[in-house]
C-alpha cells in the first residue's frame, strides 16, 4: 500500500505562482512513477505531468508545457509541481497517484488540493 498526502493548493491571481506537493508513504520502493492530475468542475480527471521514481524522467500535458515543473526528492519520498504563469484555465482540483509498474495504471491517489487561479 502506499500513502499520498497532496499540500500547497490555494488562491491565486492569474500570472501568479503555487507549489504543490505530494508526500508518499508505505511501500515506497515499489513506485515506479508519480503523476499530478487536475478535474475541473463539470469536466474530466486530466493528465498534467509525471516523473520516474528512479532516473526522474518527465513527461507533460501540452497545456502545461513551459508554465509548469514536476521535481521529486527520493529523501523525503515527495514530489513538487511548481506551477507558475498560471491562468483561470487552471483551476482545478489537484491530485498526485502513483504507478507501481510502467504498464500499471495509477492505483494510489491522494485526497486532491484545489488550486483556484483568478482573473
Amino acid at each position: 500500500q502506499v500513502q499520498l498526502v497532496e499540500s500547497g493548493g490555494g488562491l491565486v491571481q492569474a500570472g501568479g505562482s503555487l507549489r504543490l506537493s505530494c508526500a508518499a508513504s508505505g511501500r515506497t520502493v515499489s513506485i515506479y512513477s508519480m503523476g499530478w492530475f487536475r478535474q475541473a468542475p463539470g469536466k474530466e480527471r486530466e493528465f498534467v505531468a509525471r516523473i520516474t521514481w528512479n532516473g526522474g524522467w518527465t513527461a507533460y500535458a501540452d497545456s502545461v508545457k513551459g508554465r509548469f515543473t514536476i521535481t521529486r526528492d527520493n529523501a523525503k519520498n515527495t514530489v513538487y509541481l511548481q506551477m507558475n504563469s498560471l491562468k483561470p484555465e487552471d483551476t482545478a482540483v489537484y491530485y498526485c497517484a502513483a504507478q507501481l509498474g510502467p504498464r500499471n495504471q495509477y492505483s494510489y491517489w491522494g485526497q486532491g488540493t484545489q488550486v483556484t487561479v483568478s482573473s
